[in-house]
């Protein structure tokens, strides 16, 4: 690994590893599909990895929140997911909550007793946060909610979301508002969604949901502001997720490449696939690269918009292409259900559209460049 990492820094990447591999590998694969795996989630707070991403001094590094999101990645994308959806679905709380709700939300979330959620995309506007259509409608104590949230991580068997709803109408981003919403509120509902990988998403209906002042995370009308301070936190790890599949992918082609032969000699003996392994090793290292840089510069307090996009876009691309090289040097053997590289060809497709699509983030590096 060329980039600078410290001692505790390389412990964290063993452990987390170590951990999975261990215990979390196999919990994972009891879980049902589609559906959040509790015991998984209650493995990794027993763990201790839960509490690093929350730990006490407040806010997680970005550096070692990529550490440890690439680091599971390449044991188990279940056990990354369970990770990460915990902290993206709960940092609007402990940045934004008030107190009251900090205490009451984060340490059952840290111990994986709770599960939290972001909720953020509707049916009609994923890319486009800002024209949001979840109403907040006034009713003397607080509000109710109304309308619908889709493709929301953890829905609908999350204990606590985090939900972004109009409170000012025609006043676009600058009118949305963020509540802390127990997963048991009345008049809240929900249905899983069935993706091509084994993802637990879903479909939350409000019908009038009650929320007061005590739930508002930050300001009125300032609920954007919320979001965006939380992915802009996740969004290089995002990229770190997509690094751990690439290196998985490329640890697996070298190993059959090493010892599968093919018209007498060893496949990686064959100029087509040697020059193949060399091009993903190098994506994989430069999406690494990108990906720290990233993390560094937002550690540092150094403006990182367009180097977070950068590593998202290029990591999550890299990945894609990475995993299908890998499953092509492997043959029908990685088509087979039960071969690692079959979950690791589902899994990768999804980064590249969630937390804003490639297509976003070429836009937002484009328009960076003219700041």
């Amino acid at each position: 690994m060329s980039f600078d990492l410290t001692e505790e820094q390389r412990a964290l990447i063993d452990e987390a590893r170590t951990v999975a591999r261990d215990s979390l590998v196999e919990i994972a694969a009891r879980g049902g599909r589609g559906r959040v795996n509790r015991d998984l989630v209650a493995a990794l707070g027993s763990s201790g990895l839960l509490a690093k991403v929350f730990p006490d001094s407040g806010q997680v590094s970005a550096m070692d929140l990529c550490l440890l999101r690439e680091a599971l990645a390449q044991e188990s994308t279940e056990a990354e997911t369970a990770l990460a959806l915990q902290g993206l679905g709960a940092y609007p709380i402990l940045q934004a909550g008030h107190p009251e709700l900090v205490a009451e939300w984060i340490p059952r979330v840290a111990r994986g007793e709770a599960v939290a959620a972001f909720a953020l995309s509707e049916p009609e506007h994923g890319s486009d946060a800002g024209a949001l259509e979840l109403s907040a409608e006034p009713d003397g104590e607080g509000w109710t909610l109304h309308g619908t949230k889709t493709w929301i991580s953890n829905a609908p068997d999350a204990d606590v979301y985090s939900v972004f709803a109009r409170t000012t109408e025609g006043a676009g981003a600058k009118g949305v508002t963020a509540f802390a919403v127990p997963g048991d509120a009345p008049g809240l509902t929900g249905e899983p969604i069935e993706l091509i990988a084994p993802h637990a998403v879903g479909r939350l209906d409000f019908d009038g949901v009650p929320v007061d002042e005590s739930q508002m995370l930050g300001e009125r009308d300032g609920g954007f502001r919320v979001a965006m301070r939380t992915l802009d936190l996740f969004r290089p790890s995002v990229g770190a997720f997509a690094v751990g599949m690439a290196q998985a992918a490329l640890d697996l082609a070298v190993e059959h490449a090493g010892e599968r032969r093919s018209f007498g000699k060893l496949l990686r003996e064959h100029q087509a696939v040697s020059q193949l392994l060399g091009e993903m090793a190098t994506r994989t290292e430069a999406a690494r690269l990108l990906v720290y840089a990233a993390a560094s510069a937002r550690d540092r307090g150094e403006g990182s918009t367009r180097a977070s996009a950068m590593a998202k876009l290029f990591a999550t691309e890299a990945a894609q292409w990475v995993v299908d090289s890998s499953v092509q040097i492997h043959g029908a053997k990685a088509l087979e259900a039960s071969h690692p590289l079959a979950h690791l060809y589902a899994d990768v497709r999804a980064p590249r559209v969630y937390e804003g699509t490639t297509e976003i983030q070429r836009e937002i590096v484009a328009r960076e460049l003219y700041r």
